[in-house]
């Protein structure tokens, strides 16, 4: 899911599921409609009207706030979306419940602008890269105050070693914050075995007492403001943390981490493919991707886009990865059922003690 500053979103999504079009409302001569569900501020409105001068098709535009919220609107049936754009588990989610149609790739001119191993990230939740196309992907990793912490910060375990007590901020996300203690103990991020997720879950009550807060997008705000010394963040944040406060730092920890991966696909019930794989192409054009990045700041798959930066964005850990830095991080995927219930159950007990 994006990971940028959400509640801007809040006025918004309290609205409902009040269609937007983003730029497209005054268009009344429109030759075709997609209707589209993405995450809000997660795409340049004048992408949508470059769209329509382009094509004449019109994008009426759906804002979702999490990828639970984005699927409980989609299942409820009320609006037939014709393209969706979610994370990586979720995406996994509808696959198999046979919600998505498939891609034809192949006809897409724009797609190989999508660097190979954004094709294999997906393969983790979409095997044979039939029914998604990488959008922006990420990191999740520490953000830490250089001025505060001398020592270099290359693992996990400086969460858990009790010296920064007080000064640690966590996700306010389960899988997150799971993940953070899985990896620290060296396992999976999707491991289904019970003793490894109550190792987890051990080590993040043991860890609970030196924890300031559990946050979302205002863990990056409470670093960049000075309140905290490090907080667990996702690599977007953590740039434009960077902008507010250059003494600011990024790491992806040396155990590995979560790569997110939000991805586009096209429902089951959007009559229009041949419309709604024209949008896609055109989101793949160099041009088109160069808007959003800049509109959004977030790590683009788009290959020709990443060659236009400059040599700093490049060099920039929490912009453009490096490949060592991601070789032990992995993309989440759907945990058995019975494995969810235990760790949601963990989860409720860590934030109730």
């Amino acid at each position: 899911m994006k990971r940028r500053v959400l509640s801007v979103l809040l006025a918004t999504v309290a609205l409902g599921s009040t269609v937007l079009s983003a730029g497209c409302s005054g268009k009344q001569d429109a030759k075709e409609t997609l209707t589209v569900f993405n995450y809000g501020e997660y795409m340049d409105p004048a992408v949508l009207d470059l769209f329509y001068e382009e094509t004449g098709i019109e994008v009426k535009y759906e804002e979702a706030l999490t990828p639970e919220e984005m699927y409980t609107k989609y299942k409820a049936g009320a609006i037939d979306y014709d393209l969706l754009c979610s994370t990586d588990y979720m995406i996994e989610k509808l696959i198999k419940e046979g919600e998505l149609q498939e891609i034809d790739i192949d006809a897409m001119e724009n797609a190989g602008n999508i660097g190979d191993k954004y094709w294999e990230f997906s393969q983790a939740f979409d095997p044979e890269n039939k029914y998604t196309v990488p959008y922006f992907w990420g990191t999740l990793g520490i953000l830490y105050d250089t001025t505060k912490v001398k020592e270099p910060v290359d693992s996990w375990n400086v969460l858990f070693n009790g010296e920064y007590a007080g000064e640690i901020i966590m996700q306010n996300s389960m899988r997150d914050t799971y993940m953070v203690a899985m990896k620290a103990l060296g396992y999976s991020l999707n491991s289904n075995n019970e003793d490894e997720v109550n190792a987890a879950h051990d080590l993040l009550v043991k860890q609970k007492p030196d924890v300031q807060a559990y946050l979302v997008d205002e863990a990056r705000d409470e670093v960049v403001a000075g309140n905290a010394t490090m907080a667990v963040v996702y690599s977007g944040e953590a740039y434009l943390g960077n902008q507010y406060n250059e003494d600011l730092a990024y790491v992806i920890p040396k155990e590995g981490s979560n790569v997110w991966l939000d991805s586009w696909c096209v429902t089951k019930q959007c009559d229009n493919v041949d419309a709604a794989q024209q949008f896609l192409d055109f989101l793949c054009r160099e041009d088109v991707a160069e808007m959003n990045f800049e509109y959004i700041y977030y790590s683009t798959p788009n290959e020709k886009v990443i060659e236009g930066l400059s040599e700093e964005d490049r060099a920039n850990e929490a912009l453009v990865p490096a490949d060592d830095a991601t070789e032990n991080c992995e993309v989440s995927v759907q945990l058995d059922p019975e494995i969810n219930d235990l760790m949601n159950t963990q989860w409720k007990e860590l934030k109730a003690e």
